[in-house]
Formats: structure tokens, C-alpha cells, sequence
């Protein structure tokens, strides 16, 4: 609650700074001195101007109301608005997926051996060596979840 109140007031505080962004302006005074600003500065002469670059757009959102769109699907590689239309294509773009990811589960698992293989110098205390190796349990973890997610929406569609 603490953080939505937060994330709130930022916005708020943003949004009287949306016309900063329209276009900046180089301005020069009779002493020489250079001020930019988006708004006129008396007793000086604009140089010249800087847009602001375009917005970047965030990822396309699906509307679960509308019918064709299915929910993006955790670690799913299909681009928006390529959603497979039957149920054999989508069942032969989850199978694509679960190979991908079982070779990403495989690589990972490999990683997370040849970690466990090694023992730096500095690791004398055992913590420091689960310290190491919980970014690629992690990521074996995240692997295995995904993959058996995949198995489980490929066993859904019979």
C-alpha cells in the first residue's frame, strides 16, 4: 500500500513536467551567457532548438475480453499479435517452446555443474560457496518451472 501511495505521488509530481519535454531551446544573452529553456528567456536571441526524442513504446497489452487474444504465457518467445489461431498450432508453438527451454534447462544445469566443480581460494567458509552458486540453482530452478508450466498448458490443449 506504502509503495502504490508512493508510485502515485511520483506520477503526480511527472506530470506537470510533460511540456519540459516538448522542445528545448538554446538561448544566448548580450553578455554571452547560454541558458536553454522551453520557455522564452527575456533579453536574449534563440539559437536554436532541440526536440525531444520520441517516446518509447512499452510492450502491446492483450484485453483478456477480446476473443482470439489468449494470455501471454510466462517465458513465451511469440511476438504480440502472433498468437497461433487452432489448437494444433498452438500446440506445435508450446512444443517449440518446451524444446527451447529444455536445452535452456540442460545448458543451465551445466553451468550449475561446472560452479559446483570449482572452489576459488577465497571460499574457505562453505556459505561463500552457496553464496556463488545461488544465481545458477536460481536459474535451474526458473528453468524446471517454466518447462513443467509448458507441460502443463501442452497437456490442457487435449
Amino acid at each position: 500500500m506504502r509503495s502504490k501511495q508512493l508510485l502515485l505521488r511520483l506520477l503526480f509530481a511527472c506530470l506537470p513536467c510533460a511540456p519540459v519535454l516538448a522542445e528545448t531551446c538554446k538561448y544566448v544573452d548580450k553578455d554571452g551567457h547560454v541558458t536553454y529553456s522551453n520557455a522564452p528567456v527575456p533579453n536574449a536571441r534563440k539559437v536554436g532548438c532541440i526536440e525531444a526524442p520520441p517516446p518509447v513504446k512499452g510492450p502491446a497489452t492483450t484485453d483478456p475480453t477480446k476473443p482470439g487474444q489468449g494470455t501471454p504465457q510466462v517465458g513465451s518467445k511469440l511476438p504480440e499479435g502472433s498468437q497461433p489461431k487452432t489448437s494444433d498450432d498452438r500446440r506445435k508453438a508450446l512444443v517449440e517452446e518446451l524444446a527451447r527451454e529444455q536445452d535452456a534447462l540442460v545448458k543451465a544445469r551445466e553451468a550449475l555443474a561446472q560452479q559446483e566443480a570449482i572452489r576459488l581460494g577465497e571460499e574457505r567458509n562453505y556459505a561463500r560457496v552457496i553464496e556463488r552458486l545461488k544465481p545458477y540453482q536460481d536459474e535451474v530452478a526458473m528453468h524446471e518451472k517454466r518447462a513443467e508450466s509448458i507441460k502443463q498448458e501442452v497437456a490442457n490443449l487435449k
